[in-house]
């Protein structure tokens, strides 16, 4: 994996908190629980991935850290301050890529910079050209969105995402649309950057063995109503392949414990 120097700086990542977490929502006059009683705390510069069942809330709590849906109960914060909405401190990475199709590459990495360096446009220009680099773009800059391939797109979507310098990066499910190969070069680019930048980042999967791969602490989650049933940490050192056998191993003993939950 190669090593690019960069000037870009990145802040010390925060600590999350979430404390007796539940979901409730009504359906045809129902009330249906997705997730209950959940308690973890994220530490700082960590990898954590959320594995489950289709259903368990796994990214229902993703969205509520990211501010987008608030708990029916319990309470999340981040540096010990209550997350109530949306905030540049906690930044998504989407399943799709959301890029703007009017905008080239650089400006979609610009766009939410346009209130970090409100009215210095040379500013905006100069991160985003950092985090061109970072994801190994930089001559793709004024490339249009609909002239690159969907594993470029998610890149340019995670660049985009990281150019406000968030304390927290949220992934959700963001490769299972794209080929293997494609989604194991985007396995290797998140691992560098996660390296280099030191950001905590939550993300959601249904693949044990991308959790495996990536995660420095794999979440699993029971069925609805969503719980957390067991925590697995991956101390293998990075970067790691996707098909390493002690990869694999580990994406076994997460397989086991989501069977055993059936």
């Amino acid at each position: 994996m190669s090593q690019i120097e960069t000037t870009a700086t990145f802040t010390k990542p925060g600590t999350l908190s979430i404390q007796n977490v539940s979901k409730q929502f009504e359906s045809d006059d129902q009330e249906v629980s997705a997730l209950a009683k959940i308690n973890l705390t994220i530490n700082p510069g960590e990898f954590v991935i959320f594995v489950g069942p289709s259903g368990c809330g796994k990214s229902t709590l993703l969205n509520m850290i990211a501010g987008f849906e608030r708990p029916s109960e319990g309470t999340i914060l981040l540096d010990g301050k209550q997350v109530t909405k949306p905030h540049n401190d906690r930044l998504m990475m989407f399943q799709e890529h959301a890029l703007f199709p009017w905008m080239n590459v650089i400006d979609n990495i610009s766009y939410g910079l346009r209130w970090k360096f409100r009215f210095n446009w040379k500013k905006r220009k100069q991160r985003a050209r950092e985090l061109l680099s970072m994801v190994h773009l930089e001559q793709f800059e004024k490339a249009s969105v609909h002239q690159l391939s969907g594993g470029m797109k998610q890149r340019v979507a995670l660049a985009r995402a990281l150019a406000p310098d968030p304390k927290i990066l949220l992934v959700d499910e963001p490769f299972p649309a794209l080929d293997a190969l494609t989604r194991q070069k985007l396995y290797g680019d998140l691992q560098e950057l996660f390296t280099r930048t030191g950001k905590t980042i939550v993300s959601v999967t249904h693949d044990t063995r991308e959790a495996a791969c990536l995660g420095d602490r794999v979440v699993i989650f029971s069925g609805r109503p969503g719980r957390i049933i067991k925590e697995i940490a991956v101390n293998l050192p990075r970067p790691r392949d996707f098909n390493d056998p002690e990869v694999g191993r580990i994406s076994e003993s997460i397989m086991a414990e989501l069977q055993h939950e059936k």
